[in-house]
């Protein structure tokens, strides 16, 4: 079977969009990061910023490989002027999502027909995941093992989807919420994301 190498291509475009928008993210907030933990925190994201720009050349590699042209624009870069280290590694895991997101569907094109591609999109997709991993760890509270984080964000989601009822004021909602999250024993910060969809 052979591939759709203008579709393929067309995903290893955005691919590589992605990646390079990557290393400009990554650039930008170690450059924006503050502390007592500086110094090990800029290491580590001066390190992802490398490694976007050799995912972004390894996809432009595979462009130029079908016959195809790599593209000269770059992906989503929205500043939202947040620096808090929470802030960032959230902006963070959310491009990596939406990046896993991309090597997925390119694994879904290229399944069965291209190995050398199909093993490519596999690696990366680990790679993503394990970062993904990474990150989600690093928002998390000391002590607050994957799974309660994972039910703590669920139960946090279901309560802001939950209609409240016309007789309750917004304190009870606060105290009724905290009274589960403590009896569940959740510490963690309800904004920080979990890989749990």
């Amino acid at each position: 079977m052979k591939i759709d190498s203008k579709a393929v291509a067309a995903t290893l475009n955005k691919i590589m969009e992605y990646e390079l928008a990557g290393t400009v993210r990554y650039t930008h907030y170690s450059l924006m990061t503050y502390g007592y933990n500086r110094i090990p925190i800029v290491s580590w994201l001066r390190g992802q910023a490398t490694e976007s720009l050799d995912h972004a050349q390894q996809a432009g590699e595979l462009i130029t490989q079908l016959g195809e042209h790599p593209s000269l624009a770059i992906g989503p870069l929205l500043e939202t002027h947040k620096h808090d280290m929470g802030d960032i590694l959230r902006e963070s895991l959310q491009h990596e999502r939406e990046s896993l997101a991309l090597y997925y569907k390119l694994l879904k094109q290229v399944a069965g027909k291209s190995i050398q591609i199909e093993e490519y999109a596999r690696e990366m997709i680990r790679t993503e995941e394990q970062h993904l991993g990474e990150v989600d760890k690093m928002l998390r509270k000391p002590g607050i093992s994957g799974r309660q984080a994972a039910e703590a964000a669920l139960l946090t989601r279901s309560l802001s989807r939950a209609a409240p009822d016309s007789t309750e004021t917004g304190a009870d909602r606060a105290s009724r919420s905290t009274r589960r999250q403590r009896t569940r024993g959740f510490g963690r910060d309800p904004r920080a994301p979990s890989l749990v969809a």
